[in-house]
């Protein structure tokens, strides 16, 4: 299993072979086309996450310590980021998760693309899978 921080530096060297702002956005938009989608039994006030500037879910789950998260987005933005974070965050020891500095994803040389808006819903996603990765350390996912 990688590390976050492993996968993190395979997304930086793709997004460092883009030159332009314009090139790295459209690879996310990219990356929204292995968006997968949750069953409407899923989509609920619990894993709504609440601040996205478009629709968005979260579902999260604990096996053996490692938190599970699968999601959907409504915009191709929110697709692309959200298969990003999912396969940053997704099937990662909650420890792991807990242990880990956000501030690390300013690394990957995206966030400042983001505006105002989409930056405040990463901002929503991330406190999303904390509160999972805090549930799921403490046994109460």
């Amino acid at each position: 299993m990688k590390t976050i921080e492993e996968v993190i530096a395979e997304y930086k060297s793709d997004f460092d072979l883009f030159e332009d702002a314009n090139a790295k956005l459209e690879y996310i938009f990219d990356l929204g086309k292995r968006h997968t989608t949750l069953p409407e039994s899923e989509k609920n006030d619990a894993t709504f996450i609440v601040g996205c500037a478009s629709p968005a879910w979260l579902v999260g789950e604990c096996k053996d310590g490692v938190l599970i998260l699968r999601g959907e987005g409504s915009s191709e933005m929110a697709k692309g980021m959200l298969t990003l974070l999912l396969d940053i965050f997704g099937n990662k020891k909650a420890s792991d998760i807990l242990n880990f500095d956000p501030e690390k994803l300013n690394e990957l040389g995206i966030v400042e693309l983001l505006s105002p808006v989409r930056q405040k819903s990463l901002q929503s996603f991330l406190e999303k899978v904390y509160l999972y990765a805090t549930r799921c350390s403490k046994g109460e996912l």
